[in-house]
């Protein structure tokens, strides 16, 4: 039934939020977190740094072992793992505990944004299935513009355990959905088990593109504040109200994008790509000029928003084998490029200054840029489109 897969779609989304805010709500505790544990801020610190590097490493592991369960048996038991997890490090009695429950909670992340994805894309029509990543990353975007203040205000006003009191009640209500009404079917089955123009040379390339773009932005995004206030000389007090604006940016950014994306996912990437040269050019240029800046750092979380969309949508298209193997490889650039992002504006810092950050970052928007410009669909620089296996098997008599 139709609203049967409209709940389990929601459901999706849900779980996209809680893990959102589980992975980065730390930020905004990591003092509560370190005086309670009795560890330094930067020990703290290694709970949402370490997190990003495990999700980076085993997503495509962990995808190709868990191949041969049913998405829907797959996702209940991840979303099990995530809730019981989350319960763990509300009570976690010491650091140790607490870094054993992020890892674990990394891992189960690891598995369910590719199939989770994959998942909503098979709740829809061939036509739609751009649309439905947009949902599921809709759920991941609110958790940056309300999960994570949200998490931070109950954390400093009832104790940070009660954040993730809070997270592990809705991780049980995302699974109880889930369990209920996400139809049983397993992995390679249904139209989105396989791309709709499967092409290795373009999926590399995607895949290249994505950790490039992803990186562009977090490059100068990861020290954002000191940008703002060092580079751009905005006040402290107004830092939060630009922040919120980047959030609700990337809100409007998605849903533009899940209209957009149906009709040629290709050039809403290069769009987007484009507009976040763009922002990043005009954060360095016109950094000391406030309404020049906050425009640049608006359109910055509008244009991710597009990559991330268009993104998991080219995926669903060129992948040359399995989607859900695929996907895993796009969340794997997206958290390269996260990781990648951070540490090159941790490098520049003291050599060139936080403004180099927006330029550093214009360059590497440029060249995914100029990497999907070169390589062209059904030919460009590389020719043949590789049909994939399963698309073999589906074609023999």
């Amino acid at each position: 039934m139709i609203w049967s897969r409209r709940a389990a779609v929601g459901a999706l989304a849900l779980g996209a939020f809680c893990f959102g805010t589980t992975e980065t709500v730390p930020v905004g505790l990591l003092p509560l977190i370190a005086s309670d544990m009795h560890v330094p801020v930067s020990a703290a610190g290694l709970l949402v740094t370490g997190y990003g590097t495990v999700v980076a490493l085993v997503s495509v592991p962990l995808i190709r072992l868990t191949m041969a369960m049913s998405r829907r048996r797959l996702l209940t038991r991840v979303m099990l793992a995530f809730t019981v997890m989350t319960g763990v490090t509300a009570v976690a009695p010491d650091y140790w505990v607490l870094l054993g429950a992020r890892v674990v909670t990394a891992l189960v992340q690891a598995v369910f944004w590719p199939i989770a994805a994959v998942a909503a894309a098979g709740l829809m029509p061939p036509e739609r299935r751009g649309r439905a990543a947009a949902y599921v990353f809709a759920g991941g975007s609110l958790a940056v513009v309300a999960g994570v203040p949200a998490g931070t205000w109950l954390g400093r006003e009832a104790g940070w355990r009660m954040t993730f009191v809070a997270l592990a009640v809705l991780c049980a209500v995302t699974l109880a959905v889930i369990a209920a009404f996400l139809p049983e079917q397993a992995s390679g089955q249904g139209h989105e088990a396989v791309g709709t123009e499967p092409d290795a040379r373009q999926f590399v390339a995607l895949v290249a593109s994505l950790a490039l773009a992803v990186m562009a932005t977090f490059t100068a995004y990861t020290y954002i504040s000191e940008f703002l206030t060092t580079a751009g000389h905005f006040t402290t007090g107004q830092i939060s109200p630009l922040l919120l604006g980047n959030g609700l940016a990337d809100i409007t950014g998605l849903t533009l994008a899940g209209i957009l994306v149906v009709r040629g996912a290709r050039r809403l990437l290069i769009v987007a790509i484009s507009l976040t040269t763009i922002a990043l050019t005009d954060m360095w240029v016109f950094a000391g000029v406030h309404a020049a800046a906050a425009a640049g750092f608006m359109l910055m979380g509008f244009a991710l928003a597009g990559i991330a969309v268009s993104m998991q949508a080219r995926v669903m298209e060129t992948a040359p084998g399995n989607t859900d193997i695929a996907s895993a490889w796009g969340s794997a650039a997206f958290n390269v490029g996260i990781a990648g992002g951070a540490l090159v504006g941790a490098i520049l810092l003291p050599l060139t200054g936080v403004r180099s950050t927006a330029l550093a970052g214009a360059l590497l928007a440029s060249a995914a840029l100029v990497l999907q410009a070169a390589v062209r669909p059904g030919g460009g620089s590389s020719g043949r489109r590789t049909p994939c296996p399963e698309q073999q098997e589906i074609a023999a008599p």
